[in-house]
């Protein structure tokens, strides 16, 4: 169990998307958006939502630290922070930012706590819908008043999941997407908050991904966990945001994710 007031981190982070993010959507002007890397944008909606949720963040749990997206790409010291065993906050002001950019509806706020570097507490936001999802280990897995539930296991050939090739080792991924077609169908939304929010709510099977940046999969691998799924890194160790390279699949139980992983890897 977390030492933290859910529903209080809850508030801030709809107040946040609702003051800073939202109002941008469809508005945001070409000096709005820029490029922080190879094929990433960040705009003035992301830089303003960590900067407000930081500090409301940090005062609610005196002495933690905050690892935001933004704030790690200006400064690679920040992941440091994640080796500590006290409290961690992890804030993605914005998920999916291309997509927010280009004024379609599939983009979210997240947010994890981290305890003694594993999730114990997460929040995904969908400013559009005004739909937020939130965990807190050994609690399950929530929108708003109704409890989320993975979908049923079954064969990887009637299976419907994420998947993206942008990322990753080259000669793993193409090997991936070549066997892709034994699966039932394969989608991406570019955003993993909303396809996070699509397995934990059972209106996917699976996802699979290669890049493990902390603040895109620590809040969606707690939420999915505690609605009953399951998940681990290719090699079959547990997800950790501490560990920032290799392959993660989730499915909704450990039979499925041993069957769809044989499929994939061949």
């Amino acid at each position: 169990m977390s030492a933290v007031d859910i529903a209080a981190v809850a508030t801030f982070i709809r107040d946040v998307a609702q003051e800073h993010v939202l109002p941008r959507f469809e508005r945001l002007a070409a000096a709005d958006i820029q490029l922080k890397g190879q094929g990433d944008l960040v705009t003035v909606a992301d830089l303003e939502a960590e900067k407000a949720l930081t500090p409301l963040l940090s005062a609610l749990l005196p002495g933690s630290l905050v690892v935001g997206e933004e704030t790690a790409a200006k400064d690679s010291s920040v992941f440091d922070r994640l080796a500590d065993d006290g409290p961690v906050w992890l804030v993605d002001p914005v998920d999916g930012t291309s997509n927010f950019a280009a004024g379609i509806p599939l983009f979210a706020v997240m947010v994890a706590l981290l305890q003694g570097g594993e999730p114990v507490a997460a929040w995904i936001y969908d400013p559009v819908k005004d739909a937020m999802a939130t965990a807190e280990r050994g609690s399950g897995a929530w929108l708003g008043g109704t409890r989320l539930h993975v979908a049923v296991e079954d064969s990887p050939d009637r299976m419907s999941g994420a998947m993206s090739h942008r990322f990753g080792n080259r000669q793993l991924v193409r090997k991936i997407a070549g066997r892709s077609n034994l699966v039932g169908s394969v989608f991406s939304f570019r955003c993993a908050g909303q396809e996070y929010l699509a397995l934990a709510a059972g209106r996917a099977h699976f996802a699979l991904y290669h890049r493990l940046l902390p603040w895109d999969h620590a809040p969606g691998v707690l939420i999915h966990r505690e609605a009953g799924g399951y998940g681990r890194q290719l090699d079959g160790s547990p997800y950790s945001p501490r560990q920032h390279a290799g392959g993660l699949l989730l499915t909704p139980d450990e039979a499925s994710w041993t069957a769809l992983r044989t499929v994939l890897m061949g």
